[in-house]
């Protein structure tokens, strides 16, 4: 739960070093207090979610939060916000971690793009797969990373100290340029929404409660506790050490970048066997960061779909427990992203963070409504932390949207309130299909007509032969349906005739023989060499001069088994099922009559599992 939030403390100082960088040297004196100023604020952020941990020990999202304490619109923009701030932490966090690989070994600079997209792919099919231990599997490069880090920290405070706040560097980071400006408030403003980014995943916590075993908000307290002072001593380290080492940011996109954590590190141990399982450990824990969107997005558009306002897909598991539909989406919308800015971290950064302030505010303001309900005298302590973290967050929020609105934050801004119109939109859909197909009254059940039965048909064939049969059982009146000129060949009159002399003697005379009402041909124009048109033109007069009565088409097809059969057929049939089931209307009933070209082969329609569950049931 640890790896989204510790990850963050790579890119949080690295993007508010970036924003400095016009004050040259005189930014490595202010990003020291801007680390103490984001502690502070973590620090208000980490009493406030112990509080919602308490209140909801089984969900404590912001999405959750919201909806029952804040209403229907709240919850919408929380779901959003977190939608979007999910996307964003995988771009980033894989971005990031590219970046670190890149200042280990600049020869890869030219293939950041790349790389990105194939850590994106990889962990797309672990997630697909389910990732069964994957709390084990994660938790060694994250210790690895804290180890690693708290080792350097310590060596370059200890240093700094020993040297009187002047230490030699092991490996000398690149000169600081030369300053361009000079400090005012609106460049410290922007410096501090930009390291806002370290932040993000400190309410990955509160969303996954649930997974702790008894008791819940002890041991939930307990991690929250030690993510958030193992990440506010990273800040506070970083910041110090760059300061003392003269560390600033580089443009990543340029040759030779090196992240700011790569020249702490080769600063203070330089680049021997400890930079080289440090910078390993960053990279694995930056990638890995993406997992927890990869864990909770496809958890919230389950929660959002259940609600009916995504499509309920989202909502749907497969059999190894997985909502593949919110992975695949997730990956899709990230890779988009990557792409978009070319896998850049600092480009990326400006969108980031304003979903999560947004949902932190949000949750915390549900949280003071959640306490008020609950008896402000009697938990006045608990309302006053949760109303100090909503202010405090909130007016973060705004600084964030200020300072970065012109740098990109825009599309942020633009894209939540488009995603609550969607999510809207699916839902009044759902609202208009269910009240269409609700019914209260009891089956009724009385005298009722055969259908009329129409078998779509090219001519007589054991498919046809099938499709007829199946037709006459069902009702009396059959009509066969045979559309001339659809591939140009049945234009003359002799063509007509002739299949009109077959049917009467292969269909018409063995049904009268068998006591049957004997099966009509129909023959119409398919001039335009469309199979629908002329087909649900007569559905619509048969309709109309047969009010109330059912039609039932019947279309043969061939069953495709195999990816090189749908490429050897025209598939007339699915398009004409397609057609009459959009345009029919409610009056018509659509029947495939498949053609199998194999045996039957049920087995091979399960899995594993499902065969020894079967073999055990006999």
């Amino acid at each position: 739960m640890g790896l989204d939030g510790l990850g963050s403390s790579a890119y949080g100082p690295e993007a508010a070093l970036t924003v400095l960088l016009p004050l040259g040297a005189g930014g490595l004196a202010v990003v020291g207090p801007i680390m103490l100023l984001l502690v502070a604020l973590l620090a208000i952020l980490y009493a406030s979610y112990r509080q919602t941990v308490l209140a909801y020990p089984s969900n404590g999202g912001a999405y959750t939060v919201s909806k029952a304490n804040l209403g229907t619109g709240a919850s919408l923009l929380a779901a959003a916000a977190l939608m979007i701030d999910y996307v964003l932490n995988v771009a980033v966090g894989i971005s990031a971690g590219i970046g670190a690989l890149v200042s280990a070994v600049p020869a890869l600079g030219p293939h950041t793009l790349a790389l990105c997209l194939a850590v994106l792919a990889l962990l797309t099919l672990v997630n697909l797969r389910g990732t069964l231990d994957g709390g084990r599997l994660f938790a060694l490069p994250t210790y690895l990373f804290i180890a690693c880090f708290v080792v350097v920290i310590a060596l370059g405070v200890w240093a700094t100290l020993a040297s009187g706040g002047h230490p030699e560097p092991v490996v000398a980071p690149p000169a600081v340029p030369a300053a361009t400006e000079t400090l005012g408030l609106w460049l410290f403003l922007r410096a501090f929404a930009s390291g806002c980014t370290a932040m993000t995943g400190v309410e990955a916590v509160s969303n996954g409660v649930s997974a702790f075993r008894a008791p819940v908000v002890g041991r939930a307290h307990g991690t929250l506790t030690v993510i958030v002072v193992t990440l506010g001593f990273l800040l506070v380290g970083i910041g110090y050490l760059a300061r003392a080492y003269g560390i600033d940011a580089m443009d990543q996109s340029a040759p030779g970048y090196q992240s700011v954590l790569s020249q702490l590190v080769a600063a203070v141990a330089g680049r021997g066997w400890l930079y080289t399982v440090a910078i390993g450990s960053l990279l694995c824990i930056l990638c890995l960061s993406a997992n927890t969107s990869f864990v909770d997005f496809p958890r919230l558009c389950r929660l959002v779909a259940r609600d009916g306002f995504l499509p309920r897909p989202f909502a749907v598991a497969g059999r190894r427990l997985v909502y593949s539909v919110g992975v695949l989406y997730l990956a899709a919308t990230a890779a988009l992203l990557l792409v978009a800015f070319g896998g850049i971290t600092d480009r990326l950064i400006p969108l980031f963070a304003i979903g999560a302030f947004l949902t932190f505010t949000l949750s915390q303001a549900g949280m003071v409504v959640h306490w008020a309900r609950k008896g402000a005298r009697r938990h006045g302590i608990r309302l006053g932390v949760n109303a100090l973290g909503a202010a405090t967050t909130g007016v973060a929020l705004l600084v964030i949207l200020a300072a970065k609105f012109v740098e990109g934050a825009w599309i942020t801004v633009i894209a939540i309130p488009l995603v609550i119109l969607l999510l809207r939109g699916i839902h009044g859909y759902y609202a208009r299909l269910d009240g269409q197909l609700r019914d209260d009254e009891p089956l009724v059940i009385g005298a009722s007509e055969a259908p009329l039965v129409l078998v779509a048909t090219r001519g007589w064939d054991r498919l046809t032969d099938k499709a007829v049969r199946f037709a006459l059982q069902i009702s009396p009146d059959v009509v066969a349906v045979h559309l001339l000129d659809l591939d140009g060949e049945d234009d003359d009159e002799g063509a007509s005739q002739r299949l009109r002399d077959a049917w009467e003697r292969d269909v018409a005379e063995p049904a009268r023989a068998a006591g049957l009402n004997p099966p009509r041909l129909m023959l119409l124009q398919a001039t335009f060499r469309r199979i629908h048109a002329p087909l649900l033109r007569l559905v619509e007069r048969l309709r109309r001069d047969q009010p109330g009565r059912t039609v039932a088409v019947l279309v043969p097809t061939v069953a495709k088994t195999h990816l090189w059969q749908h490429l050897l057929h025209t598939h007339n049939a699915a398009r004409l099922s397609h057609a009459l089931m959009r345009f029919g209307g409610d009056g018509v009933v659509v029947v495939t009559i498949p053609w199998h070209l194999e045996a039957e082969r049920f087995d091979d329609a399960l899995i594993p599992e499902e065969r020894r569950g079967d073999d055990a049931a006999a």
